[in-house]
């Protein structure tokens, strides 16, 4: 009986403190302008207590009629409280905002008022939580669109990378590949100007730097200094400011395999390693894991269960996208998850990679993985109108699609590169099938973003 009354005890002190949780500010600061209200009380208490106790106790000198004149005796009662509470809520209102401005104005961006700024964190910060399972430019470009919308973004990229910049520094210094984390976490960034150009920087050849990027050489730097790769793109992510996180699937030291057609020789070769997969063959058959079932990052697994929604590309199908799938945590944390999950193909084909394949062809791939009838709705465009390069071609959408799966087509290519999807219709089109599913109630919380 006694452990069942603490119990209540216990629930009910969780009710009041949740109660009084409404009261804290969320800014931070609002906190300590009461502090300043309550002190301007105090000094004016005693400011008053000390008058009246001169006003009637000092006898008749010089300066009675100034202390008289300072507490405006020559004036009606009712009027001095309106001057002096008019004059005490000014004062606070001017120590509230000059604290408000001296502790942001590290953080406020040219020509953006105070209040646009602490607004905009508010909206985005009480936005949906939102997971995205890709890479390369496709994943970056969805980015760069979701952030619009909130700041509870979680990228996850694979490590399977053995290529280019990322490939060498994993060769040598035996670091975990950081370059799909780099365009993440650039593209995430709050201010895509100077400094995130900055880290994306890459150095020629010419440079004895075997054509390296600094962001690059800067999260392998950190790495070395704390002693984790995770924690250094934990702060690579504060330098760039940036609205999310971004999370490797695993931390082993995995490669990707792939099972290849080659057309020339009409047969099928094991091809080891992600760059190397798209130069062999036509088609690409099957691709795994060595070594096989790696155990996934704990904290990418918590994001997939805590998520609102579910993105599953855009991004390269076989060297980017699956060997996330194939991580078994992460393919069972997204079964699990009660997030709408969304697939977004491709706008066109890679070459070497998926050659020929159309919108069917690419989601028959990743439920191979993952099962059937797993996605909420298939995300596709359906502008074919612009040029392309000589070695690609559209995904094109299959008429009998639309029987088999819930589809959403929409233009969705970029203008300028129209086989890639543009960031802002791209991002529109996914809120727009969020609040489609969740009803007017999702749509009003999220409204003002």
């Amino acid at each position: 009986m006694q452990a069942r009354h603490q119990s209540i005890l216990k629930r009910i002190s969780y009710q009041i403190l949740r109660f009084f949780r409404w009261f804290v500010p969320g800014i931070g600061i609002k906190r300590w302008g009461l502090l300043v209200i309550l002190g301007t009380m105090l000094i004016g208490l005693g400011f008053a207590v000390i008058v009246l106790d001169l006003y009637r106790n000092t006898p008749d000198t010089w300066y009675l009629p100034v202390v008289a004149f300072l507490s405006l005796r020559f004036l009606s009662r009712p009027i001095r409280a309106v001057i002096f509470g008019l004059g005490g809520i000014i004062l606070i209102v001017l120590g509230i905002w000059g604290i408000n401005r001296t502790l942001l104005k590290p953080f406020l961006r040219p020509g953006k008022h105070l209040v646009d700024t602490i607004s905009t964190y508010q909206k985005l910060d009480k936005g949906k939580k939102i997971v995205v399972i890709g890479g390369g430019h496709g994943l970056s470009s969805l980015l760069r669109g979701i952030k619009k919308y909130t700041s509870n973004i979680t990228a996850i990229v694979t490590v399977a990378d053995d290529g280019g910049s990322s490939g060498e520094l994993r060769k040598r210094i035996g670091i975990l590949p950081p370059g799909d984390i780099r365009n993440c976490l650039s593209a995430l960034s709050n201010d895509e100007e100077l400094i995130t150009q900055l880290f994306q920087y890459r150095f020629g050849e010419e440079a004895g730097l075997n054509g390296h990027s600094l962001g690059n050489l800067l999260i392998t730097a950190l790495a070395d200094i704390t002693g984790s790769f995770e924690e250094a793109v934990a702060e690579s992510g504060r330098v760039l400011a940036v609205q999310g996180k971004v999370f490797p699937s695993t931390l082993h030291d995995v490669r990707l395999v792939a099972q290849v057609y080659l057309p020339d020789e009409n047969k099928e070769v094991k091809v080891r390693g992600e760059s190397e997969i798209p130069k062999k063959g036509r088609k690409v058959k099957r691709v795994w894991l060595e070594p096989n079932n790696p155990l996934a990052y704990p904290p990418t697994i918590q994001a997939i269960l805590n998520a609102d929604i579910i993105i599953i590309g855009p991004g390269s199908l076989f060297t980017s996208i699956i060997p996330n799938l194939l991580v078994p945590d992460i393919s069972e944390a997204i079964r699990v998850s009660r997030a709408l999950k969304f697939y977004v193909c491709n706008v066109a084909t890679q070459p070497g990679e998926t050659e020929g394949y159309t919108c069917g062809d690419h989601i028959k791939s990743v439920e191979e993985i993952l099962g059937k009838g797993l996605f909420d709705a298939i995300v596709c465009n359906d502008r074919f109108s612009g040029r392309l390069p000589d070695d690609i071609e559209y995904v094109i959408n299959e008429e009998e699609l639309e029987k088999r799966f819930p589809i959403y087509s929409a233009n969705l290519n970029d203008d300028e590169a129209p086989w890639r999807h543009d960031s802002q219709k791209l991002a529109s089109a996914i809120m727009d099938l969020y609040y489609e599913r969740t009803g007017p109630i999702g749509r009003d919380l999220n409204s003002d973003l």
